[in-house]
């Protein structure tokens, strides 16, 4: 780092900015109010000393390590951590051997568990044992949905706080502090950057406070003397990528906005989520394939077509590639969110399978049977089989073409919207020749 950027030397200047700048107390601690405010519970437990077992869910840079080194420091207990990507059940029954001895002499110990979520089953169930008898206290950490990737066991002995990406004022608050503390930051003088210079490094870090100070730190290691000029922020903060996991919670969150968006018939919503989406580094097929989803889910039948502009937009995002074949994926988009909506087919398949479930395999009726051969024919394979097109309207009135053992169902019901408005009436013109038919019989 460069030494004309200090007022003086910081103690710890050789760690990264965002290791220094940890708080220490819950006072120096920015964001995360719905949990640290005055009268919340951990905020309670925090100041009594009276702690738990706890799982901390939010997206990186939100203070999870952060919040756990200060537990224990408030508890005067001893901080153990292991990261579950570097750590196995050996390294568990380690500090689990540490935490005894300390046991012995009356003090406490906090195991911290980073990335827990990468723990399997059993490494996460060798806990267990520890955290019920009170050897340890268990804090884990986690960017993914704890009901999905932890064990009921070791959920049900833990309190899980949901942490929130910080808000552009909150990184501002640490971005400046960091600025100007002389102990631990970079000693600057509060005039030498202004807040709509740090408002860029708030902006590419995304809610990420680690990344914000990352991000800060590299702009004043390559300054000229006390000066960060908007040209070099500019650079440093050049192609920072907003928040996207490629197959975790915030994968998953942000695909159901952009499904949701269309269903809603908002073009608006819509391109705004395939714009994140695209900006985070998602693939445009993937994107594609979920897109010709949506056109047979929500669309279906009132507009046909809507299938074939996704399948058109697939082709071209594979003919293409990024970025010339997104522009037909956003196309496709704002089509499927202004066309008329209808879920009936997706609802009638959904019909069909539970009746297929349920119902067992029933044999196809014989009418129904194909008979190639002279052996099937006189087995009755086909008989009484109504052609439909030799029928008047082209419609074999009263005809069952369902299994002999299950009474006729109605799975499709056409919406009042697009095409399916003519489809209802075409359908409600059979159901009347179906009655007539039944009546003449």
């Amino acid at each position: 780092m460069n030494p004309d950027l200090f007022s003086a030397q910081t103690p710890d200047a050789g760690k990264p900015l965002a290791d220094r700048m940890r708080p220490r107390s819950l006072e120096n601690f920015f964001g995360q109010n719905h949990l640290l405010a005055a009268g919340k519970p951990l905020r309670n437990a925090i100041e009594s000393g009276a702690l738990h077992s706890m799982v901390f869910w939010g997206p990186p840079g939100t203070g999870k390590t952060t919040l756990a080194r200060m537990l224990a420091n408030y508890c005067g207990a001893e901080f153990l951590s292991l990261s579950a990507v570097l750590s196995g059940v050996k390294d568990i029954r380690a500090a689990v051997d540490q935490a005894r001895q300390r046991q012995t002499s009356g003090k406490q110990t906090v195991l911290f568990v980073d990335e827990v979520h990468r723990f399997n089953k059993a490494q996460q169930d060798a806990f267990l044992p520890y955290v019920e008898d009170g050897t340890l206290l268990f804090i884990g950490a986690t960017t993914e949905n704890p009901s999905f990737e932890l064990n009921n066991a070791l959920l049900s002995r833990s309190r899980v706080y949901v942490l929130r990406q910080h808000e552009a004022e909150e990184l501002l608050r640490i971005l400046r502090h960091a600025l100007e503390d002389t102990e631990h930051g970079l000693g600057y003088p509060p005039s030498s950057m202004s807040d709509a210079q740090l408002m860029l490094f708030v902006q590419a870090a995304d809610g990420d406070a680690r990344r914000a100070l990352n991000l800060l730190e590299i702009a004043t290691d390559l300054s000229d003397g006390n000066v960060v000029s908007d040209e070099l922020i500019k650079e440093v903060v050049a192609g920072g990528m907003r928040r996207f996991d490629k197959g975790g919670e915030v994968f998953y969150d942000q695909i159901s906005a952009l499904h949701k968006s269309v269903r809603g018939s908002s073009p608006d919503g819509a391109l705004y989520w395939l714009a994140r989406m695209l900006d985070g580094g998602c693939d445009p097929l993937y994107i594609a394939r979920r897109v010709v989803r949506m056109a047979s889910e929500d669309i279906g039948n009132a507009d046909p077509r809507a299938l074939q502009v996704c399948m058109s937009a697939w082709d071209t995002v594979e003919r293409l590639g990024s970025p010339e074949g997104e522009l037909a994926l956003a196309q496709a988009l704002v089509y499927l969110a202004v066309a008329p909506k209808s879920n009936a087919v997706y609802k009638a398949f959904n019909m069909a399978m539970a009746d297929v479930r349920e119902s067992g395999s029933h044999e196809v009726p014989l009418h129904l049977r194909n008979a190639p051969t002279k052996l099937m024919k006189e087995l009755d394979y086909g008989k009484c089989y109504r052609y439909a097109h030799d029928e008047p309207e082209g419609y074999a009135a009263g005809e069952n073409y369902f299994p002999d053992e299950l009474a006729p169902r109605s799975y499709y019901v056409p919406v009042p919207r697009g095409l399916e408005e003519k489809i209802a009436a075409r359908l409600q013109h059979f159901r009347e020749l179906d009655r007539q038919y039944k009546n003449n019989k």
